[in-house]
């Protein structure tokens, strides 16, 4: 991931000496349980573990030097770790392993610290929008349909329905990181041949991940529904950057992201104030999906395996991560600091005449005894003149010798539009943050 969009918290993660550091620590435990068992000599697995090398930077090039020369880079890393250990209990190292065996017990652990960090990252985002949901459950607004003037709602019943929409996303997450915090020590093809399977529940006990039946490698659909996860926490994400990005429309102009001193919204035009938080959001969310495909085509592998997988996951999982981590922070901290206009709502609420309580006034009519159809001709009649001549709804229904005028208080009355969305605000009770 380029630096632009990375975090030191899913930096820790993903860098190469923490990553050679898992496969270190597998090998190490894998040796210890040959020990346990009879197989290794305990002092060797002692020696081990007390001479295994430090896997900083310097480590990280010897690997890569190595690997210039073997063109393989477990086997580069084995034949590291093996010489700063030294003989004989260095033999002990990789026994009865396959390269699968560290890589993808590691890459799994890597991806189950991945998703422990984009559980917080959503719980935090939950915390906020659930803050502003409640902060602005009154703030009345108009509803869009088709980017026209529908009918009232409040900004916040808008933000609780994005409150829903992410703890949705924070439920995936959750069963996407159950699904990936397995691991497998079961040899070439799975089958346990040369190693025994109380060597992989040793293991899998020691790094606090579940051990699955697998061919040479685990199978590829537990990736993808990580990064199913991620993409639909940058789809949501999404979904909010543009609402956000519309509704700072200079027509429109109801919220605006926060403006910091010194900050320029432009290098031509000194008085823009765009919103490139929400714009930034957007972008990012299509990586995220771009990287859902990707994964989804390394399910299909070769009989037991082949390695068309490991160079796209290589880039995808850690970029995932790492985008679907960055976007709900960057959403958090443009939420936290945005300015909301309730006055500019109402104004533009306001704005279309009365015509959005048309269908109070339809159901009103039929009430009275209208058939439907001559109660939506009267009330689309009057509808059309207010919105072509610019004059108020509600006077041109009083004027129309059709309309029994003492319906019009309730069904222009904006407290019977919002009266019902309690409902709304009842489903965030159960959240937990």
């Amino acid at each position: 991931m380029i630096p632009r969009y990375s975090t030191p918290e899913m930096d820790a993660v993903w860098s190469d000496t923490v990553r050679f550091g898992r496969w270190l620590e597998v090998e190490l435990l894998a040796t210890e349980g040959h020990a346990a068992i009879g197989i290794v000599p305990a002092d060797d697995a002692v020696t081990c573990r007390e001479s295994a090398p430090v896997t900083d930077d310097a480590f990280v090039q010897q690997v890569l030097d190595r690997e210039a020369v073997t063109d393989h880079d477990v086997a580069a890393f084995v034949d590291v770790v093996q010489s700063a250990i030294g003989p004989p209990a260095s033999s002990w190292i990789h026994y009865g392993l396959t390269s699968s065996d560290v890589v993808d017990t590691a890459l799994c652990w890597a991806l189950r610290d991945a998703a422990d960090l984009l559980i917080e990252a959503s719980t935090e985002l939950l915390a906020t929008l659930l803050r502003i949901a409640g902060e602005h459950r009154d703030t009345v607004m108009i509803g869009r349909t088709h980017g026209i003037h529908a009918e009232p709602t409040t900004f916040g019943a808008k933000v609780a329905l994005w409150a829903l929409q992410v703890d949705r996303d924070r439920t995936r997450l959750r069963a996407a990181r159950d699904n990936v915090a397995v691991m497998k020590l079961s040899g070439a093809v799975g089958t346990y041949s040369n190693i025994p399977p109380e060597i992989e529940r040793h293991v899998g006990d020691a790094l606090g991940l579940r051990p699955v039946p697998a061919t040479q490698v685990i199978a590829r659909d537990r990736h993808a529904e990580f990064l199913y996860a991620c993409a639909s926490v940058g789809a949501t994400c999404e979904l909010v950057a543009v609402e956000l990005r519309h509704l700072q429309r200079t027509e429109v102009r109801e919220v605006q992201e926060g403006f910091k001193p010194g900050q320029k919204g432009s290098s031509a035009m000194p008085h823009k104030r765009n919103p490139i938080s929400a714009e930034t959001i957007s972008g990012l969310a299509r990586v995220l999906r771009g990287n859902l495909s990707a994964g989804m085509q390394d399910i299909a592998l070769w009989h037991e395996r082949d390695i068309s997988h490991s160079s796209v996951e290589r880039i995808i999982l850690p970029d995932s991560s790492q985008l679907a981590y960055y976007v709900m922070r960057r959403l958090r901290r443009l939420l936290d600091g945005l300015m909301i206009f309730p006055e500019r709502m109402q104004a533009n609420l306001d704005a279309s005449y009365g015509l959005v309580f048309s269908q109070p006034v339809l159901l009103a009519l039929v009430q009275a005894g209208a058939t439907r159809d001559d109660a939506y001709r009267i009330v689309q009649r009057n509808a059309m003149q207010a919105w072509d001549d610019g004059v108020d709804f509600r006077s041109l229904l009083e004027a129309d010798d059709e309309v029994d005028n003492a319906v019009l208080d309730e069904a222009f009355d904006l407290r019977r539009s919002l009266r019902n969305l309690d409902h709304v605000f009842d489903q965030l009770d159960p959240i937990e943050v």
